[in-house]
């Protein structure tokens, strides 16, 4: 796999996985481009599973010995670690097929929920979240859409997106082969520095 800038992968990273290949009833001029990013964990969420773990056996064992309230308080926090945690695990699927971003969220690895299809017909354009092309843009008062890793050392690019909506900005981590897939099609409209 190629390195672009600060993305780092050595090809065996889940969080960065590459498939190019045709589909059925996917013309062969067509490109498709998946991308998987896998978001960072906050060091909070490992401590808060513990945490809340402790809490449901200690009240469970409170409960067992004293009044039912407890074990009540155990199943609310037992609940909790069992299925609000898993899904702060998330991961962002990219598809790039015909002029189209298609942004999927894997929670838990279990879990998955279509969050935006982007025509980039519709893009302004896409650069560098760094980008001085950004400018007038960080100057407004935009809302910025965040599907990325959150990692710094990994490059995150920006679509200027406009729709019934207004102007959007789309946070994205695309790889070097989604890049120049979308270049092909609206080379004016990636600007890479």
């Amino acid at each position: 796999m190629a390195v672009n800038g600060n993305i780092k992968s050595d090809g065996c990273d889940s969080s960065d996985q590459i498939r190019t290949f045709n589909l059925r009833g996917v013309a062969m001029g067509d490109s498709y481009v998946e991308v998987m990013v896998k978001r960072k964990n906050s060091p909070l969420l490992g401590a808060g599973k513990v945490v809340l773990w402790g809490l449901a056996i200690i009240f469970l064992l409170l409960g067992a010995m004293t009044s039912w309230a407890f074990l009540v308080a155990a199943l609310v926090f037992g609940a909790a670690a069992y299925f609000l945690i898993p899904m702060l695990d998330l991961e962002f699927e990219y598809l790039y097929l015909n002029k189209e971003i298609s942004i999927d969220k894997i929670m838990a690895k279990e879990k998955r929920k279509h969050c935006a299809t982007l025509d980039l017909n519709k893009m302004e354009f896409m650069a560098p979240e760094n980008s001085h092309e950004l400018d007038s843009q960080k100057a407004g008062n935009y809302k910025v859409i965040d599907f990325s890793s959150k990692e710094t050392e990994r490059k995150a690019y920006i679509i200027v997106y406009n729709d019934n909506d207004g102007t959007k900005l789309y946070k994205l981590e695309p790889t070097v082969e989604m890049l120049s897939a979308i270049k092909q099609v609206f080379p004016r409209k990636v600007v890479e520095y």
